[in-house]
């Protein structure tokens, strides 16, 4: 059986790839995230077919950034599908703006902090203010769920910590940078596992790689769900 606190990510190249992972994880998996990546490769048609026709959950990782009247309008145009989640950068304006497209739906905003796959020498490559990362990502959860977001997207690490603010309650954590024990870390870098990640406090941990990777998927998941607390 699927447990929702997993969500998968289709991080492959087209639509049929990704409805052939689905197909060969079956009912093992019940949430899923597609992102970017796939977005010209039939990205949006494969969530819609997902959800409408296999009555699967999707996550849109769409990580949505511009001006206000634009993110508005991005966020009303992709509501209309009424999937569950969709994220935004974690910028108060952008919160705002996407919660405004998202009104009178279902679906929840989620704004993201830092990426997992970024560290310290990162921020200070893209001219951000110094300090901890973890507390500039917890500074940039809060901020996001003072300006209304459903939740956060921020790595494992960070999850207790956000946790136990006072925006936090009643609202969803989300954490890529998950990965199982003895796997590669690819491009993450602030990660843990799954078991760490849920008890720490996240709702739902996002996994990959380690999944549409391995010899047999539907394995690779069932190993996951085994961990989890």
């Amino acid at each position: 059986m699927s447990d929702d606190r997993l969500i998968v990510a289709i991080d492959l190249p087209n639509a049929l790839a990704g409805l052939d992972l689905s197909q060969r994880l079956g009912d093992s998996v019940n949430f899923y995230k597609i992102g970017l990546g796939m977005l010209t490769g039939g990205g949006l048609a494969l969530a819609n077919e997902l959800k409408d026709e296999h009555g699967k959950r999707i996550f849109l990782d769409m990580k949505l950034f511009d001006i206000g009247a634009t993110v508005e309008a991005a966020v009303r145009g992709l509501a209309q599908f009424d999937h569950d989640f969709l994220t935004v950068h974690g910028d108060p304006h952008v919160v705002r703006a996407a919660k405004e497209g998202a009104s009178g739906t279902n679906m929840k905003i989620l704004g993201v902090t830092v990426l997992t796959s970024l560290d310290r020498a990162d921020l200070d490559d893209g001219c951000i203010k110094a300090g901890d990362i973890h507390e500039i990502t917890l500074e940039r959860a809060a901020k996001a769920l003072e300006a209304g977001a459903d939740g956060v997207i921020a790595s494992p690490q960070e999850a207790a910590m956000i946790r136990a603010l006072p925006e936090a309650e009643g609202r969803l954590i989300v954490t890529p940078g998950v990965r199982p024990s003895g796997s590669a870390l690819g491009d993450q870098k602030r990660v843990a596992t799954p078991a760490k990640a849920i008890s720490d406090g996240a709702d739902h941990i996002v996994v990959g790689r380690p999944i549409w990777q391995a010899t047999s998927p539907r394995e690779a998941v069932q190993a996951i769900l085994d961990e989890l607390p």
